[in-house]
């Protein structure tokens, strides 16, 4: 037997969903026909979407995700640090460098959770909170793979883009909706070997995706 369902909340989340995916926003009419509903009926959802801050509307009457989904998202950040925390610190653990998830903000890549190894002389210290574009570091590369929906590449490595003798090398998280992210390490001085480091990072990896699914 099906789960029993709300169709009216199942169509606030579809509008916030096409909202999300439309940066320029949309008319009530271009909702309504996004979602294949009826305008009145978008309309009501929009009105009470509004009255949380969840929907925000233009002088033109275009809408747009309201900035309420912004508090929304920063809860969910902690939720993120925790389950991939001991994933991290078992690949920076075995692979004796640090360990770092990644996720999209804007066009850059934000350093959500980051473990260094315990055992190693130097690795390098990658701070909580640390930004970049996208388009730089192995994080931000890994990322984009994922946006692609490149299968050519599994992953991304980079050599001193960031930091000079840095090397990185990341893979994205993926089949999670609405979350680009990406688990990756950072070491300085020799080049990373890929056929060592590369399926230890993938497999971490698939298994913070296992642990937000």
């Amino acid at each position: 037997m099906a789960a029993e369902t709300s169709q009216t909340l199942d169509r606030g989340l579809r509008v916030l969903s096409v909202l999300a995916a439309s940066p320029d926003g949309l008319t009530i009419t271009a909702l309504a026909n996004r979602l294949g509903v009826n305008r009145t009926v978008v309309y009501r959802l929009v009105s009470t979407l509004e009255q949380h801050a969840l929907v925000r509307r233009d002088a033109q009457g275009r809408l747009y995700v309201g900035l309420a989904v912004l508090h929304l998202a920063a809860a969910v950040q902690p939720v993120l640090r925790d389950l991939a925390v001991p994933v991290l610190r078992q690949l920076a653990e075995t692979v004796g460098a640090t360990a770092h998830l990644s996720v999209a903000d804007g066009d850059e890549a934000l350093a959500l959770a980051v473990v260094e190894p315990s055992w190693t002389d130097f690795h390098v210290a990658y701070r909580v909170g640390s930004r970049h574009p996208l388009g730089q570091g192995a994080a931000g590369k890994a990322i984009l793979l994922s946006r692609s929906g490149s299968t050519s590449s599994a992953y991304a490595v980079t050599h001193g883009e960031l930091q000079s003798g840095a090397h990185g090398l990341a893979a994205p998280v993926r089949g999670i909706q609405g979350l680009d992210a990406s688990v990756g390490i950072v070491t300085l001085g020799t080049p990373i070997d890929e056929s060592v480091i590369a399926p230890r990072v993938l497999a971490a990896a698939e298994e913070v995706t296992a642990r937000l699914g």
